[in-house]
């Protein structure tokens, strides 16, 4: 059964450090929509709980983007990592084909 998160779009000119501070976790979004990506943010709680359930490039996550009123399956692609605070920073999601 597929994992499901919600996402926002990220506000304009946000910065990433404020965003994390906030409780967000900044994420892209690739592949939904021809070559364009979309920047989003996601609640730091989901992403902690998704990295439990969720293997990268394996997978399968539903994304809800509701500002976009896009929702489709993803595979998470790359989790970057805090190199002190072992704390994810930054998503990378990719559409899944089809």
């Amino acid at each position: 059964m597929p994992i499901t998160v919600e996402s926002q779009k990220r506000p304009e000119g946000s910065k990433p450090k404020a965003l994390r501070r906030s409780g967000l976790i900044p994420a892209n979004l690739y592949g939904h929509n021809g070559i364009e990506s979309v920047s989003l943010v996601l609640n730091a709680k989901d992403v902690e709980r998704l990295l439990k359930q969720a293997a990268p490039n394996k997978t399968e996550i539903v994304l809800s983007i509701p500002d976009l009123e896009w929702t489709g399956s993803t595979v998470l692609r790359e989790v970057q990592v805090h190199p002190a605070k072992g704390t994810p920073y930054h998503l990378s999601f990719f559409a899944a084909k089809g």
